[in-house]
């Protein structure tokens, strides 16, 4: 038996994850603090493990010897998100958490064959520079930044070459789901802020500013390309962007979000989520005792979400912004073909939170 462990299984990640792994019939471990949704056609063993806890991974982690692949995709951010991402000590803790894993599993699973990791297009330091090369190529030098995405990988190869496992790193640009409480999914902020202009009686306006081109990632990608990672010889000690496939800006896709919400898109309304929604805490409150969602309180709901999608919708900007793009072209080399409509990946998720109660159905009578 297959046996992957998966880190930070309830984040948007593991989540797919999870699922992936779970359906294929692996027997899957899934790390986190709080339970994950459960999988149709499949089964996973959950271990409640705080990472940054180092005596509590030892205990969790010491006695696994079955494992066989691992999926690290478990992260930590300050409250406020943005301005963590610069800061040494955050840097410090997201390397201590893999450490915190790697160091009692790779005593104990002597067969370990594979990890997956987890970047992003901070690595290109989209973060800190005005502009990225377009597009940007994962054989490019490693951008001279500080990053905790470097410290993990380069602790990551040491204990690979010290224990004859392979790897391959994932750089994702933006990525929308269901998983809520995440550091980084503006569907959260979205859903949430439509769903209080509809109970307000108001419209579905564009908070943002001036366009963005960028790309997006579906969770459903996710899972199928780390299963493919797992075993394909194309997978070993690489690294690989990985995107919907085409390109997006708010502005343009807003009319997609309004019609899926069922909602009047209004004219613009720059405003930002991070100080409207939770002024509208107790609107949020009341929709979901009326409509019997999950009784989560809206900022444990959003996570971190709402200032990100602060960060990605501008409001307030009126210039345009250099695009951020990457290029897939090396995953699609190796093998990996996967793709999906981002309008397409807006409308399902959003649809699996009102399946899932976390967002009020918005075909009910209620204006």
């Amino acid at each position: 038996m297959k046996t992957v462990l998966i880190a930070g299984a309830t984040g948007l990640v593991g989540e797919a994850a999870v699922e992936r792994f779970a359906t294929d019939g692996w027997d899957v471990i899934a790390v986190s603090r709080r339970t994950p949704e459960p999988v149709a056609g499949g089964t996973f063993r959950h271990l409640a493990v705080d990472l940054t806890d180092a005596a509590a991974c030892r205990a969790a982690f010491g006695g696994l010897g079955e494992v066989t692949h691992v999926v690290y995709a478990a992260l930590f951010e300050k409250p406020g998100l943005v301005a963590g991402w610069q800061e040494a000590d955050q840097m410090e803790t997201n390397l201590s958490m893999l450490r915190n894993l790697m160091e009692p599993l790779t005593t104990a699973a002597k067969g370990l064959a594979h990890v997956t990791l987890l970047q992003g297009t901070k690595a290109y330091g989209a973060h800190v520079k005005p502009r990225i090369p377009i597009p940007a190529r994962e054989r490019a030098p490693r951008d001279d930044h500080a990053n905790f995405y470097w410290l993990q990988e380069d602790y990551l190869r040491g204990l690979a070459q010290a224990h004859g496992f392979a790897w391959t790193i994932f750089r994702p640009q933006i990525i929308v789901g269901a998983a809520w409480g995440a550091a980084m999914n503006p569907l959260l902020a979205i859903g949430a802020y439509g769903a209080i202009q509809r109970e307000l009686g108001r419209p579905f306006s564009y908070p943002g500013g001036a366009p963005h081109i960028m790309e997006m990632v579906d969770p459903r990608l996710l899972g199928p390309v780390f299963a493919w990672a797992a075993e394909s010889p194309a997978a070993v000690n690489e690294t690989f962007n990985i995107t919907n496939g085409d390109v997006y800006n708010w502005p343009d896709l807003w009319p997609a979000l309004a019609d899926a919400l069922r909602l009047d898109r209004g004219a613009d309304a720059p405003l930002r989520l991070a100080e409207y929604l939770p002024a509208h805490a107790d609107v949020w409150d009341r929709i979901v005792a009326r409509e019997g969602l999950q009784p989560i309180p809206l900022l444990r709901f959003l996570g971190e979400s709402h200032h990100y999608a602060d960060m990605l919708m501008r409001p307030g900007v009126d210039t345009i912004a250099l695009p951020i793009l990457v290029s897939t072209v090396k995953l699609r080399q190796a093998g990996f073909h996967d793709c999906y409509d981002t309008e397409d990946t807006m409308r399902h998720w959003l649809s699996v939170m009102v399946e899932r109660r976390l967002l009020p159905n918005p075909g009910s009578s209620q204006t």
